[in-house]
């Protein structure tokens, strides 16, 4: 198991969704690691998946986390976009996981826990429904053995499907745009209106959530300084497996990543492209467990300013094109001067514009499966407001009950 800086931290984040005392390890708890159990289809794993795991880590010692099975998704959601074997492999990168479970099953019990000698399971606070509508976690819900962190603003895999469907450049700033909105209704609004579990809200990147993403350590001496530099945008598989192959150039490798600004990345893909913008690429590019560190907005040419501020040992570049710069000149110039300059060969040549062509192929189905997901969410969202109604009006009842047998007692009172 690959270890770095922060993912052996157990401090609390500051959207654990639990409170300090909660989170505090009693003298017993101290004896042994906590086993944490999370689980879901990890679909278009994004950095609100990662940031799920990672509350979910601070909660305890040792994070196992359950991924479903391509025939488990489709019978209760619809076709998922990766293979199976591509979502363990994604869940597996991210850093703050231990342990995956291929083959989890959809609905979380005790008995699943137990197995897995879990104390608790965690997830998001959205709901999660079968294909008959029940909560997946209602039976862990019932015996106490469940705690939510909060779900992550701004992203989900409904917004990023829109957005490829979507032939504008509006995401790249997050601002606001007819267009933009419109695909929320073929993709985050269901026939019968919203479900406040699914659909588009903005991303605002903090300080705070960089540090809590990043590793926070400095390479030591002895280390190879290895820099990679890309779009990596929607970050995947493709993504994971060449990353990988940079990790593994070096016996103590230290791999920066250099993150193209989105008009930069703009200027040699084309379209609509990045799909992410910087501020999500950074995220979801530090989650992964084989980089160290990730330069926001790197220039487009690796020079000699960029090479000697790092000390860079290695320069990689995978088998795909290299755009020449905007004066025509090989942005790898000065590495392959230096001979420093590496081809690495990860034996996966998924890019997004395949992920992309994915999506358009079976937009029906998608369409579809999204729309299918929030019409259950919102039956079970009116449900548990005609419940809390009904609660809140019998309260009030009671209240009103009691009220008037207090003053029925005064009145005898005064009367005798």
């Amino acid at each position: 198991m690959i270890k770095n800086g922060h993912h052996t931290s157990n401090e609390p984040g500051i959207e654990s969704g639990a409170k300090p005392g909660d989170l505090a390890c009693s003298p017993e708890k101290r004896k042994r690691s906590v086993r944490v159990w999370c689980d879901g289809c990890y679909d278009m794993v994004h950095y609100g998946h990662s940031n799920q795991l990672r509350q979910a880590k601070a909660m305890g010692d040792y994070l196992i986390v359950g991924v479903h099975t391509d025939g488990e998704i489709s019978k209760h959601k619809g076709p998922p976009v990766f293979t199976q074997a591509e979502r363990y492999k994604m869940v597996q990168a991210i850093k703050w996981v231990d342990e995956i479970v291929e083959g989890a099953p959809y609905v979380t019990t005790l008995d699943t826990l137990d197995k897995y000698n879990s104390d608790f399971c965690v997830h998001g606070d959205d709901i999660t429904l079968t294909v008959d509508g029940k909560d997946t976690y209602a039976e862990v819900k019932r015996e106490g053995r469940y705690r939510e962190c909060r779900r992550t603003q701004g992203v989900s895999t409904t917004d990023l499907v829109g957005r490829m469907l979507l032939m504008t450049k509006a995401h790249h700033s997050n601002i606001d745009n007819s267009d933009y909105q419109q695909h929320t209704d073929n993709f985050g609004k269901g026939p019968k209106g919203h479900s406040p579990w699914t659909g588009v809200s903005q991303f605002l990147q903090t300080s705070q959530k960089i540090i809590q993403f990043a590793s926070g350590q400095e390479p030591q001496p002895g280390d190879t300084i290895i820099y990679v530099a890309g779009a990596f945008d929607l970050f995947h598989i493709g993504h994971v497996d060449f990353l990988e192959t940079v990790y593994k150039q070096a016996e103590r490798p230290y791999v920066i990543v250099g993150l193209h600004f989105d008009q930069e990345v703009n200027r040699y893909k084309g379209k609509n492209y990045p799909i992410m913008n910087i501020h999500e690429r950074t995220l979801s590019v530090l989650a992964c467990r084989y980089v160290s560190e990730v330069v926001i907005g790197a220039p487009y040419a690796v020079g000699k300013d960029l090479l000697d501020h790092f000390k860079v040992d290695l320069v990689c570049h995978g088998k795909t094109e290299v755009f020449p710069d905007k004066d025509t000149s090989d942005p790898y110039a000065e590495p392959k001067k230096r001979d420093i300059f590496r081809t690495v060969d990860s034996s996966n040549c998924l890019t997004t514009d395949d992920i992309v062509q994915r999506i358009i192929k079976n937009r029906l189905q998608f369409e579809a499966r999204n729309q299918k997901k929030e019409a259950k969410e919102i039956a079970v969202f009116e449900a548990m407001k005609r419940q809390a109604e009904g609660e809140q009006a019998g309260d009030k009842a009671q209240a009103a009950q009691q009220l008037d047998q207090t003053s029925s007692h005064q009145i005898q009172l005064s009367q005798n």
